[in-house]
């Protein structure tokens, strides 16, 4: 899956200090829960750059290839993308001026290279409502066969069907073929 944030507009900066009044904003990305981040070492944060320039309309256009299990993650109805939106600054690094989810049902099933334009409200960090909106886009990648495997896949393994008798049921189908076979006893009904 291709992410690309695009824009963000209307920040408010929440956290004023006399070092810098200024928004230098950047966002995060992850397929994790956040509170799970910290501590996954398999979990891949994606980060923007840092807009110097944009103030509280930042631009952004970096794009992220974010690999996804398709069947897995759009199986799973409760799954996002967690966005974050951060300033960076001189004394704490780095704050928070919202976040927003992306759930798998607004993504949907768009065919494959086609785009997706999304747009979400900011929330602030105890979740109620934020300032700001950020713009994104979403391009799901054709899935690419591996061909470094056999030319033979085994999609599952095949059960032999037995009626109550112990008759194979593909024995039994034969049987019916070739004459009228009692379908609940196996009996020869031709001989009668």
């Amino acid at each position: 899956m291709e992410i690309t944030i695009l824009s963000a507009q209307g920040l408010k900066n929440t956290s004023f200090t006399i070092f810098s009044s200024r928004i230098r904003p950047f966002v995060t990305i992850t397929t994790y829960p956040p509170a799970t981040t910290s501590g996954d070492k398999h979990c891949h944060v994606y980060r923007t750059r840092v807009d110097d320039h944009g103030g509280v309309n930042p631009t952004w256009g970096d794009k992220f290839h974010v690999p996804t299990d398709c069947n897995a993650f759009f199986a799973n109805r409760y799954a996002c993308i967690y966005l974050q939106l951060y300033t960076k600054t001189l004394i704490s690094g780095q704050t928070l001026l919202g976040w927003c989810q992306i759930p798998v049902n607004d993504i949907g099933f768009p065919p494959a290279a086609s785009v997706r334009n999304l747009s979400y409200r900011l929330r602030a960090r105890d979740g109620s409502r934020g300032h700001g909106v950020v713009n994104l886009a979403i391009k799901l990648e054709p899935v690419v066969p591996d061909t470094s495997l056999d030319a033979c896949h085994v999609i599952g393994i095949p059960v032999i069907c037995q009626n109550r008798l112990g008759v194979n049921c593909e024995e039994e189908s034969r049987l019916r073929n070739d004459r009228e076979v009692s379908p609940t006893y196996g009996l020869n009904l031709t001989n009668r």
